[in-house]
């Protein structure tokens, strides 16, 4: 390969994979071997030059791959590595130099190492072995080295040139793929065991394993349907969007999923004091409908308790009286016990196998999993549309309300008010108190805006110290006199930090209504900022009213003066 090439081949940005990057090596020690002979023959001839030229393209080529590169002398001492062994192993050169290098050799395969290096240093073949090296931070790794005598004209050994491979990977998937195999292996034979002892079965008493297999296979189909059944319930549940839904679904799934098994659901309440059944499917029988959770060990331990029949170790006084077994798996949410399952046996099964209790666990796991769901759900809408530091609705949320109650207010031929409050001097709390202050005034002007309006009013943190409340039906006036009222009242609030209180909080309101002053979103919210803006100018905690409906036009140019005029005059 030219040289020329090589060092592009080097320099280039490629992905290459474990087997692309030992075949480049193994061409690039060819190559670096062509490099060594030449530099031995120029030091002869004395060409100083030349050889400076080679090593120079020696060093490119090493250190452009993303392998560890050395070199030693014909006597096994290294006398060369590259960057990549030096970031690796956080040692220097002359750290490394010679045999310095062993002390990075895992203990373990050290002896090892050393013994094959000696044969080949002994012998002139190559050099492979596989060791774990430590790395900078004391972590070590798996690595092929792989060592290639170069030999002069005259066969004589005049250099070592060998690559490190990181194989950590290699090692792990191999280790892997070993594991899987042993598991497979042992499960092939206790497959073959139990065929085996089929097979005598067989031998001495086919006619009743002819029936057995008949039982099984009747026992398999209604497995079968029983776990579509289930699984079926699973893709209902997934579709339900509150809790109620979920367990009428499950009560009406569990007699056609388990119907040789009496059962029952009970739920803790809102206390966590209680649990009620809430419903019940083949003559379940229970002695008491409303129970203490300690009076259930599966509540109490948060996982299934079976009782066999007759066994006083660790009943459940929830189920006194009942014979036969029974098992208690609890409806578990995000780690939080909901409620619990009660199965019982009866006496044409009077027995619970091992996957009686497992088609039983997964039944409650799902009516778990799906309340979890609908809890993630819920949580993942309410930080979609709620404001983190004050709880209320947030911008988008604004946006995509205020666009509803407009459509809605024009089909009704009603009106809508539209308030845009602001808190006077806010950055004074801030610069006085401290921010921590400040993030409290804006959560107690929030709570105090939420308890201020209507059930069918919306209040919203429309940014910084700006609130924004929406007015379903409320025509001019009696906005204007919604907004006056929350000014008054924001007067006569106490916000306390730190023990102190912060002082009289005022705010200003702009007022807009539909249609008075605009037909669209963002007409009614210019024509309001336009007032705050007023009100601002005016002296602060005050009311002002638009004046006049604003056009599109003036919305774009009326933003502008807001945005600049804002920062210098509403602090």
């Amino acid at each position: 390969m030219p040289e020329v090439n090589l060092i592009a081949l080097l320099s280039g940005s490629y992905d290459y994979g474990l087997v692309g990057l030992s075949l480049l090596a193994v061409i690039v020690a060819s190559a670096i071997a062509l490099f060594v002979v030449r530099r031995a023959m120029a030091s002869q001839k004395g060409g100083l030059r030349g050889g400076r030229e080679r090593e120079f393209y020696f060093q490119t080529m090493a250190e452009g791959l993303p392998e560890i590169i050395w070199t030693a002398d014909p006597n096994g001492a290294d006398d060369y590595f590259n960057r990549k062994c030096f970031d690796y192993t956080g040692l220097t050169l002359e750290q490394l130099r010679g045999t310095g290098w062993t002390v990075i050799v895992h203990p373990d395969d050290l002896a090892v190492c050393l013994a094959k290096w000696e044969t080949a240093l002994r012998t002139g073949d190559p050099y492979d072995v596989e060791y774990r090296l430590r790395a900078r931070d004391g972590t070590f790794r798996w690595f092929l080295c792989r060592g290639k005598p170069i030999r002069n004209s005259g066969g004589e050994i005049v250099k070592w040139f060998g690559t490190c491979t990181d194989i950590e990977n290699q090692k792990h998937n191999q280790q892997v793929l070993e594991d899987q195999i042993l598991e497979r292996t042992v499960q092939l034979a206790d497959t073959n065991t139990r065929l085996q002892e089929e097979m005598l079965e067989k031998d001495f008493a086919r006619s009743e394993l002819d029936k057995q297999n008949e039982r099984m296979l009747e026992d398999l189909k209604k497995r079968s349907e029983r776990a579509a059944m289930l699984a079926k319930m699973g893709e209902l549940l997934q579709s339900c969007i509150n809790r109620d839904e979920v367990f009428a679904a499950a009560l009406g799934y569990a007699p056609k999923i388990f119907p040789t098994v009496p059962g029952a659901m009970a739920l803790l309440d809102a206390s966590r004091n209680l649990t009620e059944v809430i419903g019940s499917w083949s003559d379940c029988h229970l002695p008491a409908l409303v129970f203490e959770p300690a009076a259930c060990w599966a509540l109490r331990t948060g996982h299934p308790h079976l009782v066999l029949a007759d066994d006083s170790t660790a009943p459940c006084s929830h189920a006194e009286g009942v014979k036969n077994t029974y098992l208690c798996t609890p409806i578990l949410a995000q780690g939080e016990t909901l409620g619990m399952v009660h199965f019982q046996a009866t006496d044409e099964t009077p027995k619970m196998d091992a996957s009686e209790l497992s088609f039983k666990t997964t039944f409650a796991g799902q009516v778990g999993l799906s309340i979890a769901n609908i809890r993630l759900r819920e949580a993942l809408r309410t930080q979609s549309v709620r404001d983190p530091l004050s709880g209320l609705y947030n911008r988008r949320y604004l946006e995509e309300t205020l666009e509803r109650e407009v459509r809605r207010a024009a089909r009704a031929a009603q009106s809508l008010g539209f308030l845009m409050i602001d808190l006077d001097h806010f950055k004074n709390f801030n610069d006085t108190y401290g921010h921590d202050a400040g993030d409290a005034v804006l959560r107690e002007t929030a709570l105090f805006l939420a308890k201020g309006i209507r059930a069918e009013d919306f209040v919203c943190r429309f940014g910084g110290e700006e609130f924004v409340v929406i007015l379903p039906t409320a025509d001019l006036e009696s906005s204007r006199a919604r907004g006056e009222r929350l000014r008054l009242k924001m007067r006569e609030l106490t916000i306390m930090y730190q023990g102190k209180s912060l002082g009289m909080v005022t705010i200003s309101v702009g007022v807009a209504a539909f249609p008075e002053h605009g037909t669209s979103p963002k007409e009614l919210m210019a024509a309001a900022d336009a007032a705050l803006y007023q009100a601002k100018r005016g002296g602060r905690d005050r009311v002002v009213v638009a004046s006049a409906p604003v056009t599109d036009e003036a919305v774009i140019s009326g933003a502008s003066q807001s945005a600049a005029s804002k920062s210098a005059s509403w602090s």
